[in-house]
């Protein structure tokens, strides 16, 4: 069987859930023929630029431009014409993805992102791949660009989101409530003392880790300069290279800051509240490890829509 997992690396959530869905079907289906594609890899690399920096660009300095564009476009016929538009766009700059799906002729495609759902779905109705489409949204609330007629099983994270695809049409037996995949590292055991004594940190102390998501982005320096007396913080600066400088720059025990970093599983298993934006994926591990949240600066959009429906089920706050 011949198994296509995609997604589009506009943002981590969507590779990182797309990571998570390659590695378990890899330890749990040996005899697959397994591939991992990022779908702007096949485009134009004008398309490819633009479109990850363009993204990159919008929730970095025009953010209200990404609100107003997310919900002018969340509309029954605004986004009928926007997903037009959007798909002559793909088809005609970024038909790459839909070259390699006729060539490898995959017999199931998961995608954890619209862009090769919707190349999918367009080369599935013209007949020309017969793969059953799998999408696997990776946000709490479903933007109409997920949608796709050719669309076999929808995965969801939450009842929230099921009930959603029910109110626009898409039948219950297509929707499945399975969650958003995340990498088995954060259903693992953990040795607390361990991280606590590599950490370098107080055992026994209330500990508030502290996130900026993968842009980098919010008012990490005030809330480090509000709760740095009287709690003990982790900080992860992520891809904001200044602000981790700017921290490291004021040396205090109680302030652990980092970059990047791939043990963020850790963190969290010796923190009691995190400090976050609302991305879908960080959510999902979140919940997964059980630890208090507390979000921040929700891009205007997905991550709002996310942060409401967690307070709508009673969960973090805002």
């Amino acid at each position: 069987m011949k198994i296509t997992v995609t997604y589009a690396s506009a943002g981590a959530g969507h590779r990182r859930a797309a990571e998570a869905l390659y590695s378990y079907l890899r330890d749990n289906l040996p005899e697959a023929d397994l591939e991992l594609l990022d779908a702007l890899e096949t485009a134009t690399p004008a398309f490819r630029q633009m479109y990850r920096r363009g993204y990159d660009f919008l929730v970095r300095h025009a953010v209200w431009l990404w609100g107003f564009c997310f919900r002018m476009t969340s509309g029954a016929l605004m986004s009928r014409f926007f997903s037009f538009l959007n798909s002559l766009a793909d088809h005609y700059l970024a038909g790459g993805v839909e070259q390699h799906f006729i060539r490898r002729q995959p017999d199931v495609i998961i995608s954890t992102h619209f862009f090769p759902s919707e190349a999918a779905s367009r080369l599935k109705i013209k007949g020309r791949i017969k793969s059953k489409l799998i999408t696997v949204i990776t946000d709490f609330a479903v933007h109409p660009f997920w949608l796709y007629p050719a669309t076999d099983t929808y995965v969801v994270p939450s009842s929230y989101a099921c009930r959603e695809l029910l109110q626009r049409g898409v039948p219950f037996e297509r929707i499945k409530e399975f969650g958003i995949p995340i990498d088995k590292k954060f259903f693992s055991s953990f040795d607390r003392e361990r991280i606590v004594g590599a950490l370098g940190i107080e055992k026994g102390k209330f500990t508030v880790l502290v996130v900026t998501g993968s842009f980098g982005i919010g008012p990490i320096e005030e809330i480090v300069e509000a709760l740095r007396r009287d709690v003990q913080l982790l900080v992860v600066c992520a891809a904001n290279e200044g602000l981790r400088q700017r921290l490291t720059k004021k040396p205090d025990a109680q302030v652990k800051v980092f970059g990047f970093v791939d043990n963020m599983e850790e963190l969290m298993s010796v923190s009691d509240l995190i400090i976050s934006k609302p991305g879908g994926m960080t959510i999902a591990e979140i919940l997964a490890m059980g630890v208090a949240p507390l979000f921040i600066s929700p891009i205007q959009g997905q991550e709002t829509s996310n942060a409401d429906v967690l307070q709508r089920l009673g969960i973090g706050m805002t």
